[in-house]
């Protein structure tokens, strides 16, 4: 069993790494980038530490490990954020020096294609947290939507338990960051409706793993960062979630499906699934279409669970992933489902 420790956390006026080991797409949009630093300064007294990759696109996948590991090797560096995600973070994990990282641990933040830094993380002993990119949730227009904020700002400076909250409002619809009226209004937003709870009489506490579940499938296919032995994973919380890309609910249920072919899902007691994305610019869904995608992929879920771990207790429509808002999920580290009440803790 791997054993995974929480590193030490940031204070106000530490600096903090920025990298982009996904897609350097700061540099094709800088207001939301920039925004991000901004309210890093800001509302949270850090200071931002680019690197030469940052807002680079094209950068290559050595570039990309270099950054991570001058971030993760540099002593006044004390927590790392992605800038957003990408699409080919699983050609960097091969270039990195794990007993580097090992040696140095902090907190890195990131989702969608991060996963792939997340699991790498946790499976060389550091817990990750899953959420809150610079772009996504700190670039967001006007204001930073205030559960992401609170969240972030507990898992960047405090430890100890947190209770996550279903949100009042929602949204998944994005704006065109190339235009600058983007930013002179906030998004509009839709009533949340609460979770959804699936054999809600017991409480499970164990470690998360999971996270996007396209990435999560690459990872499979790879035979990368997942581990031989799957009794790690036994007792923990898996988190799902997926990204603009939309996959269908077939695809969903045959990458959970072969999931269970290898023995996965039955490991996990708890299942968390984050509010499914439900609109792209390629697929600009009407609410009656964004419905009905979104009823399918639970009812994707649903089906692979009931073949392969129907006793796991599952929460949906948790705000966690590629809608807004974007709560912050330590990966690796525990997370506390308890059914009858209700509620869902976790332990920054």
């Amino acid at each position: 069993m791997t054993m995974i420790s929480y590193p030490p956390k940031p204070s106000p006026g530490d600096r903090i790494a920025v990298i982009s080991p996904g897609a350097g797409l700061p540099g094709l949009f800088p207001r939301p980038f920039e925004l991000g630093l901004e309210r890093l300064r800001k509302d949270y007294e850090l200071e931002p530490v680019e690197y030469p990759a940052t807002r680079k696109m094209g950068s290559t996948p050595q570039e990309r490990a270099d950054d991570i590991h001058a971030a993760f090797a540099d002593p006044d560096i004390k927590a790392v954020i992605a800038s957003i995600g990408g699409d080919d973070q699983i050609t960097v994990l091969p270039l990195l020096d794990r007993e580097l990282i090992r040696a140095n641990p902090k907190p890195f933040f990131g989702m969608s294609d991060n996963t792939n830094l997340l699991m790498y993380l946790r499976n060389t002993g550091i817990v990750g947290y899953h959420g809150a990119t610079v772009m996504t949730a700190l670039g967001r227009s006007v204001a930073m939507e205030p559960l992401t904020a609170e969240s972030l700002r507990a898992a960047l400076f405090t430890s100890g338990e947190y209770e996550l909250r279903p949100a009042e409002r929602w949204n998944d619809v994005n704006r065109d960051w190339a235009d600058p009226a983007t930013f002179d209004a906030e998004p509009e937003t839709r009533p949340g409706s609460g979770w959804t709870w699936v054999n809600d009489d017991r409480v499970v506490e164990g470690r998360s793993w999971g996270g996007c579940l396209e990435i999560l499938g690459w990872l499979l296919m790879a035979d990368r960062e997942i581990a031989r032995d799957l009794s790690e994973y036994e007792g923990g919380v898996l988190l799902l979630e997926t990204s603009e890309e939309m996959p269908s609910g077939t695809e969903v249920f045959r990458t959970l499906r072969n999931m269970g072919e290898r023995g996965l899902l039955q490991r996990f007691s708890a299942l968390l699934m984050g509010r499914a994305k439900t609109w792209s610019f390629e697929r600009p869904n009407s609410p009656e279409e964004a419905a009905r995608y979104a009823s399918e992929q639970r009812e994707a879920v649903l089906r692979a669970m009931r073949m392969y771990a129907p006793n796991t207790s599952i929460v949906f429509d948790v705000d966690f992933g590629h809608t807004d808002p974007q709560l912050v999920i330590p990966y690796g580290g525990i997370v506390r489902v308890d059914g009858p009440a209700r509620r869902i803790t976790v332990t920054y």
